[in-house]
């Protein structure tokens, strides 16, 4: 089969409910805090594994390549890497700028092993400013502590940054990451939920 390379970068939304509402995220290729368990080990060198944890990609409209990270052409870096795909597989480290989705191949000029490339996913940093994964940057695959949102309408929200220079203005702002919704401060208009360790997001109106 020929190698598929999508980018996704995520997308916050959730239904508002309860006088202090409720915000279920839905992203693509959530992320735990940290390096997920079970992530890859990082490859020796270029092309050991396509987009191997530590390698990188070029950005082109004929889409991504796997390149030398000392090249001119690399943009981006793996920080993690699974097979699979990401609505079912490990999370994504807090700060993924995007995330590329790895169609399967099984190429005729094997490079490394026997070649095959499974379906995987593959958690991407860009090795250069902007890095909409940051808190409050308003993108990337997750939501975070730091990040904000604004009331999207239909009772969904969405992620924005929180300096204002987003399409909309922000209007809640995660402040703190919590195991439990009872561990938030009394300032909470919004519970967000952000899977990990501490999947509760305490959020204050702006």
């Amino acid at each position: 089969m020929g190698l598929r390379v999508r980018r996704s970068v995520g997308l916050v939304c959730g239904l508002l409910a309860l006088p202090l509402a409720l915000l279920t995220g839905c992203q693509r290729a959530p992320a735990a805090h940290g390096t997920p368990a079970g992530a890859a080990t990082p490859a020796t060198g270029y092309g050991a594994r396509f987009l191997a944890v530590g390698e990188c990609s070029s950005f082109g409209t004929a889409g991504f390549t796997e390149v030398p990270c000392s090249g001119e052409r690399a943009a981006a870096r793996v920080v993690a890497r699974h097979d699979g795909t990401a609505s079912h597989g490990p999370l994504c480290p807090p700060t993924t700028d995007f995330v590329l989705h790895i169609g399967a191949r099984s190429p005729s000029s094997p490079k490394g092993g026997d070649g095959t490339v499974p379906q995987g996913y593959a958690c991407m940093r860009n090795l250069e400013p902007p890095h909409p994964g940051d808190p409050g940057h308003g993108g990337g695959p997750r939501t975070v502590q730091g990040d904000c949102v604004y009331d999207s309408g239909g009772g969904r929200v969405r992620e924005t940054a929180c300096d204002g220079s987003g399409t909309r203005k922000p209007r809640y702002r995660i402040t703190k990451a919590v195991p439990a919704r009872r561990q938030c401060p009394p300032s909470t208009a919004l519970y967000v939920q952000l899977g990990g360790r501490d999947p509760v997001g305490c959020a204050r109106r702006l």
